[in-house]
């Protein structure tokens, strides 16, 4: 049977405790990992515990099944099978073990009594639907197991549960194969009817087996003598001989030999094997003390006439002292779900039967109350062709007693449904308190589980303002001590014309206008791993190589900006409408970092560093990349194409000779922007070549290049890769920039980096501010550079 079919089958309008399913789970998780459970149950769409003495729909189970069957790529009868050897486990583990291995001292008497297990079970479970068993012996040896349930296509868990308790309980071995399944033929009621062939093989333990497979030949010899001197002698005797001898699970008649042979051997406990009851000539009870004290019993023939009842059942049953009455009128049977024939209660005979009295035949005093249940042992009398039914009232709790206005006293004093109605409250109060302690605990599961996601979203926001290492020196009440780096790559860009932005558009739009391009300028942080310091107005200023050191930081944030510089032409200007222009300035130098203040904190850079990055900034050219000298060299071995801008003038440096960016020659657009797929533009320079002579395009045009840049820029960031090993060219280039770095400030940074600084960096936003000066166009107003200058001053 299919996955499919099983779930197909399955009565969704039945339900079942949380048992099963934390079974279910428990064998998923031991067997196959956490990971394949929470596969498993995401796309059955079940929860993730389950309460034990909360009821669900079959439905969860049936869904659980079907799906463990796609992930794992079994069949449903091995899926099925393998969760009913589990289950008994299961139930071993949970405390039922005392309880299964004293059902019976065979396999075929702890089969015969599963329904009185389920039956007293519940007694506690009050939803619980069980499965009934019916077990029939055979002259061989074999057995015919009849299973019924009103879920259809779990019948594999079968073969699973018995075959695990005969090898445990039993050690013997067993196959099972189906030899009948129909619909319901014999029982009342849509009922699911599987017969299986039950055949068994002892499994003898290792002293036993050496023995016989070590005997002598002399006694192998004789054993087979007397076989044949037996066979010889009484055919039906050696056949009773040969199947004792083989036969350790299913008690067979014991011949007249094998009684004689165990008195013989009195004292080697073969004497209990022979007992056979000695009955008195005549019964020494009269009828009026049996009715008494037998106060709920039934005798009825076959025409189901009551011929005698207890003087308790007549007291509830009036109709009842009407001898000859037929018992169908006033009771029906609720278990085993049989009609009410005394051919269909032999074929059962070994169950326990549940009456119920029948409302329309009660009292009017009782109309108004919950009919009686009655449930007992049926015993066919054969010399007088009657059915005597031995019962007792089926009630679980005080409650019950009560509303039925039935008292203890009613209830004979042997009988042992006294203790177990005051016993089973009690259960039923500890159940009821577990159940609330295990609802607690799963409330506290789920809010500790909120709180971990509050607490992640928590640290995101914290890391995303300061680096990681930082943070949890600073959660941790620990002072974060500043470090030098030797080298790193500082990067700052702003808008062209913001100030003329700014005084002809609205507010909103500004922000607008910025949003759009800091967070994809946030997104290529992530694809080449480079770190954002801080953002003040158009500005935007990031760091290669801080606050975790790495040899490529050059490289890093010339790709970066390239990008940068891409991504701006998909911004639209709020003015104009054509796209915005930006000035970007690298620089590459030492740089002390730290955190500075304590609300707040920011992790600032400090240094001259700082302030040439942005005068390469604020004397760079729109579109274009402003490089130093030392980021020149830093990439000039690097397949990066720069041209030669020559000396100019920068404020309070004096004359540098600087260098532009133009692109990078060994990857695509796609690369850099960490785009999936192939370039689909042709050739590098046409997409990364910034030159001033590039063709305008109309705003149409504009609109649908920065309509798709956005689709490509919302798809997840791929990381960049990059080499950080040092080489001896990278070492050497970097004694040569740190003297070049020496001539130009005048300063000498030779001091050790700090280590404990050393962290994860990707951070999305981690705002401080650098110690810098900047020297804005002459185009800016003088009210807008003074406020930036004294602000830059006041931090």
């Amino acid at each position: 049977m299919s996955c499919e079919d099983a779930t197909a089958t399955s009565a969704a309008t039945l339900s079942q405790y949380g048992f099963i399913n934390t079974c279910l789970k428990s064998l998923v998780v031991e067997k196959y990992g956490e990971e394949v459970w929470e596969k498993l149950r995401l796309q059955a769409g079940v929860q993730d515990t389950f309460l034990t003495f909360e009821v669900y729909k079959d439905e969860i189970t049936m869904q659980l099944v079907d799906k463990a069957c796609k992930v794992l790529g079994v069949p449903a009868d091995m899926v099925l099978r393998e969760f009913g050897e589990y289950f008994f486990e299961f139930c071993k583990r949970s405390g039922y073990d005392h309880m299964l291995r004293t059902l019976g001292g065979n396999l075929y008497e702890f089969i015969e009594n599963l329904d009185a297990l389920h039956s007293y079970l519940s007694l506690s479970y009050q939803e619980m639907n069980a499965p009934s068993f019916r077990v029939e012996k055979n002259e061989d040896g074999s057995m015919h197991l009849h299973y019924y349930s009103d879920r259809r296509g779990l019948y594999h868990i079968v073969p699973g549960i018995i075959g695990a308790a005969a090898l445990d309980f039993f050690n013997i071995e067993i196959s099972m194969e189906i030899v009948n399944q129909a619909e319901e033929e014999e029982r009342t009621g849509k009922k699911e009817h599987i017969v299986f062939l039950v055949t068994q093989n002892p499994v003898l333990p290792y002293k036993e087996r050496k023995k016989y497979s070590s005997s002598p030949p002399d006694l192998a010899d004789s054993e087979k003598q007397s076989e044949t001197q037996l066979n010889n002698e009484d055919p039906e005797k050696a056949k009773y001989t040969i199947r004792d001898r083989e036969n350790l699970v299913c008690p067979v008649k014991k011949s007249h030999w094998k009684t004689i042979r165990g008195i013989i051997t009195l004292g080697r406990g073969k004497l209990l094997r022979g007992f056979d009851p000695v009955y008195p000539k005549s019964l020494w009870i009269d009828t009026k003390t049996f009715c008494n004290g037998l106060p709920f019993h039934m005798v009825f023939d076959k025409e189901l006439r009551v011929k005698q009842a207890g003087v308790s059942i007549q007291k509830i049953v009036p109709g009842l002292q009407t001898m000859g009455i037929c018992l169908d009128q006033y009771f029906s049977i609720v278990h085993p779900e049989v009609p009410f024939t005394i051919s269909s209660i032999q074929k059962f005979i070994n169950s326990q039967f549940v009456f119920q009295t029948r409302r329309e035949m009660m009292p009017e005093s009782w109309k108004q109350r919950p009919m009686l249940e009655l449930r007992g042992q049926m015993i066919w009398m054969e010399s007088l062709q009657c059915m005597l039914y031995l019962c007792s009232p089926l009630l679980r709790t005080l409650h019950e007693l009560e509303e039925r206005q039935m008292h203890i006293a009613d209830i004979a004093p042997h009988d042992v449904t006294r203790d177990l109605i005051l016993l089973n409250q009690q259960r039923l109060a500890e159940m009821e308190l577990s159940n609330q302690l295990e609802r607690k605990k799963e409330e506290l599961r789920i809010l500790s589980k909120h709180l971990e996601e509050e607490k992640k979203k928590t640290e995101a926001l914290l890391y995303a303002m300061l680096p990681q290492h930082v943070a949890n020196q600073l959660k941790e009440g620990k002072r974060v001590e500043a470090g030098e780096f030797k080298e790193c790559t500082i990067l700052f860009s702003d808008v062209v014309t913001f100030t003329n932005i700014c005084a002809q558009c609205e507010p909103i739009q500004i922000v607008l206008m910025l949003n759009t391009m800091y967070l994809q300028f946030d997104r290529l942080t992530t694809v080449h791993d480079v770190y954002k310091v801080e953002t003040i107005g158009d500005a935007y200023m990031v760091v290669g190589g801080v606050p975790v050191p790495v040899s490529t930081h050059a490289e890093r944030v010339a790709n970066f900006a390239l990008g940068m510089v891409i991504a701006a032409k998909g911004v639209e200007n709020p003015v104009s409408g054509n796209p915005i222009q930006i000035r970007v300035g690298i620089h590459t130098g030492p740089v002390l970092a730290g955190v500075v203040g304590e609300k707040m904190p920011r992790y600032c850079l400090f240094g001259d560093t700082v302030n040439i990055a942005s005068r390469m900034e604020s004397h760079g050219v729109p579109s274009k990349i402003h490089l130093s000298s030392s980021t020149y060299q830093c990439l000039k071995y690097k397949n990066f194409e720069m041209t030669e801008r020559g000396e100019i003038e920068v404020k309070g440096k004096g004359k540098m000779h600087t260098y532009f960016l133009v692109r990078n020659k060994a990857a695509t657009e796609n690369e850099i922007m960490g785009r999936p797929g192939k370039d689909t533009d042709s050739g590098h320079e046409s997409v990364q070549s910034f030159q001033e002579g590039r063709t305008e395009t109309t705003p149409s045009s504009h609109q649908t290049v920065n309509q798709t840049q956005q689709e490509r820029d919302q798809t997840t960031a791929i990381a960049m890769k990059y080499i950080d090993s040092p080489t001896d060219a990278q070492n050497s280039l970097k004694r040569r920039n740190r003297a070049k770095n020496a001539d130009l400030t005048g300063k000498t940074y030779d001091s050790k980096s700090y280590g404990s600084l050393h962290g994860n960096q990707h951070s999305d936003d981690a705002p401080c501010h650098p110690n810098r000066e900047r020297a804005k166009p002459a185009t800016e107003e003088p009210q807008i550079r003074n406020v930036r200058s004294n602000f830059c001053n006041l931090l």
